[in-house]
Formats: structure tokens, sequence, C-alpha cells
């Protein structure tokens, strides 16, 4: 049962707003804490007017104001470092630039490794950073205890090392942000609880408050453990759910009052805890286990109890006590130390600990910034980030983890509650390359192959799906095993790569995202949207969706299945997020075309390899011969008296068709394929293999070589880019311009001499001691023998022969830039053959 404190220095919230409330507002955000009082700062200090905050009680009501305030540089994801960085440069001058006092501390923190395993983690995380501006060093045991002499060093092996890391009031930070936002021209208005959403013809919103209505452009839900409410109110079911956490305060403590300067802030991984300075005492906050952690999933069935605000749960000191005791064996005066307070409170979380930030898929104008279990050092960033999207119509940078469209149907209560439970728990865990977490799987996002796979393969999740990344044979070494080195997969991925190159293999491609376009404005639409031309009837080809500033929002596959009808297919981690851009071009242009996304409905077995064209015409009348079905085509025929659509394609760049058909069919077609191959020794095949025959094939990946950090022209992406095509498409004048001016950088492809370690992507590339690039992606090589990574570098390093180094695990390994393919794709092989023949 839930038992609410009040504190004793809570004021009631006045109960009449004091100002008229504005009847319209270019942006509403709706909640006023301190992520949603970020953002209307930011709007406000870019120039937007009409910029209104809502906030149902008052500031910091919710999280904020009993947050811990920890602010740090780390962060594991890639542009989240942005967030954070950004966050804290401007916690650094936000008392000088709004005359409000923040309490902004800068002790710095460490984050403390104690087994050999996590020694490795922290020099996989430095080699992430290093092309980062974020300050982070590697550290021995001897400068910890110079920075932290109150540890017990028995145990410590290394520490990664954040100057400029600390901690913050979340008060007087979101009284601060509050200030500045109204210095430059936002209302802000409290108490305004939103009671209705009402979506307008012109793509609109009625926000109803007790005390009238406000027409707004766009509304942006920021309302931490009430976003579920919120979006309820518009027919959607976030995926957030609040938990307890709890931080333990002591009394003075002589050893630390004792001494001369502020004590950085400790993360000590193995103990899952983090502990800080607080005044002259210390405060620590833990992660229990996932069996121990307590939800509050009372509020996700029945809502937040009316009034809750600046309330705090009943703490419960028996459930953090092993963390306690781990934490008073690291820092020993912490035994003799009185507790003067505990603090319980809830602090949303999202099945993956990631916030949702963006607009969302389904309900035009509408913006999320939820999920914020780092809410304090997220703050800052967030708030430039949505503000600079707002503007700008883009988003300043890729930041598709944090897509709130990550999440579709499949993400059920339970699901969220389990996912809620590991991820708290994995709060501190060793984050490994190529992660997998079990809990709620699988979902009901299955495809009809599942039950077939699921004990003969290693499974991967993506976007609700469960896909093979490796099939595993009897004698094979089996299970999840993580390492930062080369682990169990390794050899069933070569012996999976070695099929498709001499035999036939077959993958469950199900989790691609699928539309299908059709209409009278069909072609005009997509000519629009795409930079490639579009295919003819039968055909298909690559193309992708640019950002106006000419960025690679999208890669998609296009296939003209009948006059003015499409079928797009794109990744899986991108379905919902390349949906609503399309949605939204079809709204914003009027186009008279219908969108359906049939990713679900629709599945996809891949079949690859030189024997591949002999298992298919075993089961088809089609003349499946190079002449009689070419690359790139499509046709609707039947398999195995099953209709489906084949596109000759594969993404492993060898002989291979995709075959698109009802999910209800996919086993019947899976077995026959596999009883049609069977002299022909076919097998399963997963995505390990397949990345690494795309990579030697010099194939890039959406989400690794290009983004939206990224434009095609820089990522060699030229061939599919029709600058000459009549039509005006979205980001073609930026690419024009992008062109004049000449490019800074250019994607290369590396050949690395490694041992028992390969790249990954986002690794540092150096060159004469200095950081020039980063990796995109990498992987073995099964067919060359030797590592490939694809790197970004400046001009002058991109020169075939020129050599770099690529650092994994702390060691500059020497690589050579290499003129790719590594190995020819089975077209290109086929062509120059038949080329051979006729000279």
């Amino acid at each position: 049962m839930m038992h609410l404190i009040n504190q004793k220095n809570q004021r009631d919230p006045p109960g009449v707003l004091g100002k008229r409330l504005k009847d319209s507002a270019e942006t509403v955000v709706i909640g006023g804490g301190c992520v949603g009082v970020s953002l209307a700062y930011h709007l406000a200090k870019a120039g937007q007017k009409d910029v209104v905050l809502l906030e149902k009680s008052e500031l910091t009501a919710g999280s904020t104001w009993h947050a811990a305030g920890l602010t740090t540089y780390y962060h594991p994801g890639i542009n989240l470092k942005k967030i954070h960085y950004y966050s804290i440069k401007l916690f650094e001058q936000l008392e000088a630039e709004t005359g409000q006092a923040v309490g902004f501390h800068q002790p710095g923190s460490i984050r403390l490794a104690s087994t050999p395993v996590r020694v490795d983690e922290l020099k996989y995380q430095m080699t992430r950073t290093h092309w980062h501006p974020t300050p982070q060093f590697l550290i021995g045991p001897e400068k910890i205890q110079q920075l932290f002499p109150l540890l017990n060093m028995d145990k410590v092996l290394a520490g990664l090392y954040n100057p400029g890391d600390g901690h913050i009031d979340p008060y007087s930070l979101t009284m601060a942000l509050a200030a500045g936002a109204r210095m430059y021209g936002a209302q802000i208005y409290y108490p305004a609880p939103v009671t209705g959403l009402t979506p307008t013809a012109d793509g609109r919103w009625d926000v109803q408050t007790p005390h009238g209505t406000i027409r707004a452009n766009r509304i942006v839900n920021a309302t931490g453990f009430w976003a579920r409410e919120l979006g309820q109110m518009i027919g959607f079911q976030h995926p957030t759910i609040p938990v307890h956490h709890q931080y333990v305060v002591t009394a003075t403590v002589p050893e630390v009052k004792a001494l001369k300067t502020e004590l950085p802030v400790i993360r000590d991984l193995e103990g899952s805890y983090y502990l800080r300075q607080e005044r002259d005492g210390l405060l620590f906050g833990p992660y229990e286990k996932e069996e121990k952690m307590k939800l509050q999933d009372s509020w996700v069935r029945d809502g937040v109890p009316p009034g809750f605000g600046k309330e705090l749960f009943e703490s419960d000191l028996d459930r953090i006590m092993d963390h306690v005791e781990r934490a008073m064996e690291m820092v020993p005066v912490l035994k003799n130390a009185d507790i003067i307070n505990i603090v319980s409170g809830p602090i949303t979380y999202t099945p993956d600990l990631l916030p949702m930030i963006g607009p969302h898929q389904g309900a035009r104008n509408y913006w999320t910034a939820i999920g914020f279990g780092y809410g304090i050092i997220h703050s800052g960033g967030v708030g430039r980030f949505l503000s600079d999207w707002i503007m700008s119509g883009e988003p300043p940078y890729d930041l598709i983890e944090c897509d709130p469209n990550r999440y579709a149907h499949w993400t059920s209560v339970p699901y969220l509650c389990a996912k809620a439970r590991e991820s708290y728990g994995f709060n501190n865990v060793v984050g490994y390359p190529k992660e997998e977490r079990f809990a709620g799987r699988p979902t009901d996002r299955v495809s009809g192959v599942y039950e077939l796979l699921k004990d003969r393969c290693s499974m991967g999740f993506h976007a609700g799906w469960e896909q093979p990344h490796y099939c595993h044979k009897p004698g094979d070494n089996t299970g999840y095993k993580p390492s930062f080195r080369r682990t169990n997969w390794f050899g069933p991925v070569g012996r999976e790569c070695k099929l498709v190159m001499e035999g036939v293999g077959v993958i469950d491609l199900s989790p691609f995202g699928k539309f299908i376009v059709k209409g009278e404005d069909s072609h005009r639409l997509l000519d629009r949207l795409f930079a490639n031309t579009l295919p003819k009837v039968g055909q298909t080809n690559i193309s992708h969706m640019l950002t106006p500033r000419g960025r690679v929002y999208a890669e998609v596959t296009v296939t003209q299945t009948a006059p003015g009808e499409f079928l797009l297919i794109t990744g899986s981690g991108s379905e919902l997020h390349d949906l609503r851009w399309i949605e939204r071009e079809v709204c914003d242009g009027g186009y008279h075309v219908s969108v359906s996304n049939v990713t679900d409905e629709i599945g996809v077995l891949g079949i690859a390899g030189p024997k591949s064209r002999m298992v298919l015409q075993k089961l088809t009348d089609e003349d499946m011969s190079d002449t009689g079905f070419r690359f790139l085509h499509c046709r609707s025929m039947q398999l195995a008296g099953v209709p489906l659509r084949a596109i000759r394609i594969s993404y492993t760049g060898e002989l291979g068709w995709e075959l698109y058909m009802d999910m209800q069919n996919m086993s019947t077609v899976y077995q026959a394929l596999m009883e049609a191959g069977r002299d022909e020794n076919i097998d399963n095949f997963g995505t390990y293999a397949m990345s690494s025959l795309r990579l030697e094939k010099g194939f890039r990946a959406w989400g690794a070589e290009m983004n939206c950090d990224t434009n095609p022209l820089e990522a060699g992406l030229d061939y599919f880019i029709k600058l000459n095509k009549p039509a005006e498409f979205v980001g073609k004048q930026a690419l024009l311009e992008i062109k004049a001016q000449g490019l800074s950088r250019r994607l290369v492809f590396l050949t690395l001499h490694t041992d028992d370690i390969d790249p990954e992507g986002n690794e540092t590339v150096w060159h004469n001691g200095e950081v020039v690039g980063n990796t995109t992606s990498g992987s073995y090589s099964y067919s060359t023998q030797q590592s490939l990574a694809f790197a970004y570098l400046p001009l002058h390093l991109t020169h075939v022969g020129q050599k770099v180094e690529v650092e994994l695990l702390g060691q500059k390994h020497p690589a050579t830039v290499t003129q790719e393919p590594l190995v020819l794709t089975e077209p290109t092989r086929t062509r120059l053959q038949k080329k051979k023949r006729s000279v």
C-alpha cells in the first residue's frame, strides 16, 4: 500500500491563476518539471512567439523536486552525450543569464571498476568518447585515492573520471529556467491542469483547462509520471511507469567536514549505487535488483492519485540494505554516520530506460518529452534539441534511440512492467556490445516462423520482434554469452557466411517496416519524398528520404507493384519513425493517397546464395533464370502453391530474393524451401552473418553510415541521389549547396589488424596521435579473414593506402583505407563474367 508523507516545506498551490489565460499559442508545453520548463525557455529564447506552459499544480511537482540532482557528461549512448554536454554548459551560465541561483556543484565524478571486465567496459567507453568533446579520462587507483581519500581501495582497479560532473539543486534549476522563459516572453500558468485535448481539422489543438481553452499549433506532453494519463486523452497508451527510487542522506560526517575540497560523485558499478557529498554529510542512492525493486504499477492501471504532486512514498531501508552494506565497505566512514533522511519518490521509466523525445506518429503536431529516468541532466539538452527541431522542422542531430515511435501496440502493460523492473536492476550492469535483455519477451509480435526457429537460433530483439542473430548446431557453445571480445557466436556466424557464399541460406526478415502507398498522387508524393527516381512497374530501387538540410532521414527499398501502387520497405527500428515523416508530408502537401502500414500482416523470408535459384525453381513454374528474373525486379508468383511477391535483392550482396507473403503462410513457405533445398544443404542464417556479408560488399546501413548526422554525398550514396531529376525533392537545394561548397569529410572503408576483437562502430580513429574521425560500423570478414570497418575521415586522409589507427579496448590497431568493395557483389561478378565471355 502506498503511504503519502507530506513535506514540511510544501506550499499549497494558489487556487487561481492571477492572470488571464491566452486564447492561442504557437506551442503549449504541458508540464512544469525541469524538462517542460527547459523547453519553454529554449523556445522563447530562440524567438518563438506565444509559448505557453501549463502546470497542473506548481512548478517542480512530480519527480523534479525530490531528485538527487546528479549531473554528468557521461552516457554510453553516442548522441545522448551531446544532450548531457549541452545541459552542463547551460547550467554553468544559467545563473549569470537569469539572475537566479541554481546551486550547481562541479566536483567531478568517478565510475569505479573493481573487476577486470569492468576495466574493459571503461576502455570500451573511452574509445566511444575520444571523438566527442566530453571531458573523460581513464584513471588508476592512485589518482582515484587522491580525488576521493575516503575510499577503501582494496578492490578498486580503475575509474572513469569526468571533471565538471557534479550535482545541481533541481528546484533552483527549474526556477532559473522559468525566470529565463518569462524573460524571453513565454507565459507560465499554474495551477492549470489540462482537462481535455481536441484536435482540429487543420492539425492544431484545443487545450482545455478549468480557466478556458487555448488553441495551439502544437502541444508537447512533458508531464512526467502523468504522461500516460495525458496520452490517454487522445488515444495513446504511452509505455511509462513510476518506479520507487530511494536515496539516503546522512548527518554531518566529521571526516567529510574536515575536507578542504568537495568530494567527487562516485558510482560504484558493482555495488550499484551512487554517492556524493551533501553539505558536510553524504548522500547515496542504490538501484536494487529487479526482484527487490518496487514499481507503482497501480498508477498504470488506475491513474495517479488526485492531489499527488509534492508527496513521497514510505521509505523501506530493508529493501536497499545490501547496497548500504556495500557502500559502507567502499566508504567506511558511512558505518558511523547517522541517517537523517530517506527519500523515496517516483521517477518515470520506459521499457528501455531512455526517454521518448519528439513528434508522435498517429497525431499531428503532438510531441512528447516524457519517460525521463534522469530528467535533471537531460533537461537542458532535451529542451534545446526539441526547440531546434520545432523551429527548423528537423532534428538537429540523430537521436532515434529516443524516438517515441520506437514503441507501438506490442508494448503491453505486462511487457512494460517486466522491462521497467529489468531496466532498473540493469542500471549498473556491464554494458556489452550486442547487448540483449530478455524480460518481457517474446511480445505478441512474432513472425510466422518464430516457433520453428526459436530453439535453433539465438534471437535478437528488434522493435518488438524476435529475429535470429545466429543459429546453433549440436556441439556449439550456445546461450547468450556477451563479451567485449569475440565470443561464442564467432564460429557459427562464420559457418553461416560460408553457407551463403557457397550454398544457400534462409533468413527471417519479417521485422522490416512495410508500407503500401497508392492513389492518384502517389507518384507526386514519392517523387517529393525520395532523392532517387521512382522505379518502373515491376522494378525496385534503393531510395533515400532527406531532411531540408540534406541529411539522410531514411533509407527505403521502393517497389512499384502496379501502376501508382508502391511497396516501401524500411528497417525494423525506423518503422513508425519513417511512417510519421511520410504522413506529415501527405498532410502538409494535401496529397490524395492512402498510406497503409502492413508490417504485421506481411511476413518476409530472404533466400540467398549461389544455389538459391535452383531451390526456388523446384517450387515454381516461373522462370527464375538470370534473364527471366532480373536483379531489382519484382514479380507476383506462387511458391509451393502460396501466393507471394518476390523481389530479386539480397542485403548479403549474393544471389538472392526476398519473399513477401501473408504472415499466416510463412511457415508453409519456409518448410517448402527447407524440403526443396535438402540436396543443396540449405540452412538458416541470421543478422550477424548478413551484417558481415553486407560490410565486405561495401553496403551502407541506415543508422550507422547514414542518418540525420550525415549527408548522402559524404556517405558515398551519390549513385542513389538524382540531383538532375525534375522533381523538387526534400533536401535538393541543400544538397546542391553542399556539393558546391565541397565536402570536409568522407566515408572510407578500412581493413584492420586485430587479434580477438573486432570493431562495432563508434570507435575513435587516430592519426599521428590526434583524433581524426570515428568508425560507423565494423565486423570480421570471414571471406577475407580480417576485420573491417567503415569510418568518417577528413578528406586529406581518405585516399586508398592511407594508414590510420582504430582504438579498441584501449589499444590502437593499425588500419588502412582500402578500395571498396572488398568482395564483389553477385550481380557485379555475373556482369563481369558475361563481359569476359563476350570478349
